[in-house]
């Protein structure tokens, strides 16, 4: 079925296409998919119904999973005090151009009748950008003694840091969040804390984004400012550049030492705490959007769908109407008695006052995996035509409303399953492994490339050609990486593969 809404030479929903321009039909996407728009504030966005549907569902999903390994959510200010960030130098130096600053605390009528800062601030106030210094502040309170360990919190809040270029979900100047910051008595704990959030991650991405990842160490220059080690997960998108989908980083005493975050050990001794901080955003919509959307629009994998299944009902006449309907209404109520991943199969029914081939239209670009259209012909046959958003718009097919009702729970999941699978493969094809300098240029000349494993030193002193290429390095992996080589770059021995890529 072709989009109605164009003209016979086009043939998808979505202009331009991802080859024709990439960073363009992103942003189409999202549009056509209704998920967010540009709000009045410079670099910020407005989350729509939609798309704060599906960040409803990753917050739901995630916040099981931290509270099954021991977490709990409170909430600390939105404020930092300018002083908190100055206790840690480099934490600082790392943030610094991209805080926010409060100086003012009210408004005054001015002489021309506008309104204008008055009662300045004794010390200015930073929008977080991050939580470490305030939280700490608050964990130096909490933590007396050995007892009181480990102190394992999450906070789900929003943060501000000033960016220039926006892209919605990407890179906007405030965006959702969730940090996690927790407090351990020895090196050893904090670190297998820090790893154990990473698999969290790891496995999230994988089950339920239906996203690839690769999780590996970030190297010295990719460090989170003040971590000892950073840890991230790396997926790639289908223009072949990575995109880092959650972090953990291992602070050492680092900030505890900034913080006076001390307890009492067994032995009367008085110590400074590890500690950890870990996060994901709503960077996540889209890494989502670019994993596996299309030129039709938006294509969500069931885990995360605001709704599984769409019923489009379809009439002629007015007289139709009422009985088709009663139809459709029937059938939603015997799909919400099925479960798909242990949950009510999520259902609603399209009757808006617009052709069928309109709304049939507008639920393939929103991504809803399962579309059911139902008319007096199927009705008569007790039956539905069926399409799937992992496949193409005109692959229907008609099954009977006893097999849709059964067989839903099964659709769905071969849909999450083949939606990985594919993105899998896409990842394996434009993954290579380089052995020499020559072949590292020659693979990312002129804007191509894709992820390149190459043997190199963490070491500065190729950061010159790296930033000429455009590339970074996104992360040492933990798995599957034992073999050692020399560095293409240094010649230095015994170095492990690196992923290298163009990110956003």
């Amino acid at each position: 079925m072709a989009n109605p809404t164009q003209t016979k030479a086009e043939k998808t929903a979505i202009t331009p296409t991802r080859t024709e321009d990439y960073p363009e039909w992103y942003q189409q996407v999202v549009k056509a998919a209704d998920l967010a728009e540009n709000s009045p504030v410079r670099g910020c966005m407005v989350i729509k119904p939609w798309g704060y549907a599906i960040w409803e569902n990753i917050q739901r999903i995630l916040d099981g999973m931290f509270k099954d390994t021991g977490h709990v959510n409170a909430y600390f200010p939105l404020f930092i005090p300018k002083s908190f960030l100055e206790k840690e130098a480099e934490h600082v130096d790392g943030f610094a151009k991209e805080c926010a600053v409060v100086t003012h605390h009210r408004l005054e009528v001015g002489p021309n009748g506008g309104l204008v800062p008055a009662g300045e601030l004794e010390e200015p106030l930073v929008v977080r950008p991050t939580s470490e210094t305030i939280i700490g502040a608050m964990f130096a309170q909490w933590v007396q003694s050995y007892r009181d360990l480990p102190l394992l919190v999450n906070q789900w809040a929003n943060v501000v840091r000033w960016e220039l270029r926006t892209r919605l979900f990407l890179r906007t100047t405030e965006f959702l969040w969730q940090e996690g910051h927790t407090c351990h008595a020895n090196a050893e704990e904090a670190m297998e804390e820090t790893k154990k959030m990473l698999e969290v991650y790891s496995v999230f991405a994988r089950e339920v984004m239906a996203v690839p990842v690769i999780p590996g160490e970030k190297t010295a220059g990719e460090r989170f400012p003040g971590a000892v080690s950073t840890f991230t997960i790396e997926a790639m998108m289908q223009d072949r550049k990575a995109l880092q989908a959650g972090t953990s980083h291992f602070l050492g005493q680092n900030f505890a030492k900034a913080q006076d975050i001390k307890y009492q050990s067994k032995g009367g001794t008085l110590e400074h705490c590890w500690t950890t901080s870990w996060g994901v955003s709503t960077r996540l919509i889209g890494a989502l959007i670019m994993t596996h959307s299309d030129d039709d629009g938006l294509v969500l994998p069931p885990r995360l769908a605001p709704k599984h299944v769409v019923i489009v009902p379809i009439w002629r006449k007015d007289d139709e109407l009422e009985a088709v309907l009663a139809y459709c209404k029937k059938l939603e109520a015997e799909l919400k008695t099925q479960k798909y991943a242990d949950e009510k199969v999520r259902v609603m029914i399209d009757a808006r006052d617009l052709n069928g081939g309109e709304r049939t239209w507008d639920q393939i670009k929103k991504g809803v995996p399962v579309r059911l259209e139902v008319g007096p012909r199927d009705m008569a046959k007790d039956s539905v035509f069926m399409g799937r958003r992992d496949k193409g718009p005109k692959e229907k097919v008609s099954m009977t409303r006893e097999e849709i009702v059964a067989g839903i729970g099964g659709i769905l999941e071969e849909i999450q399953a083949n939606l990985y699978q594919r993105a899998l493969a896409y990842r394996e094809a434009a993954t290579v492994r380089i052995d020499s300098v020559d072949a590292f240029k020659a693979y990312f000349a002129d804007e191509g490339g894709g992820f390149a494993m190459a043997f190199a030193a963490d070491d500065p002193s190729y950061a010159e050609l790296l930033k000429e290429l455009k590339v970074t390095a996104r992360c040492i992996p933990l798995a599957d990486n034992e073999e050692t080589g020399a560095c293409i770059f240094t010649g230095r021995p015994d170095q492990k593969r690196i992923v290298f890529a163009r990110a956003y």
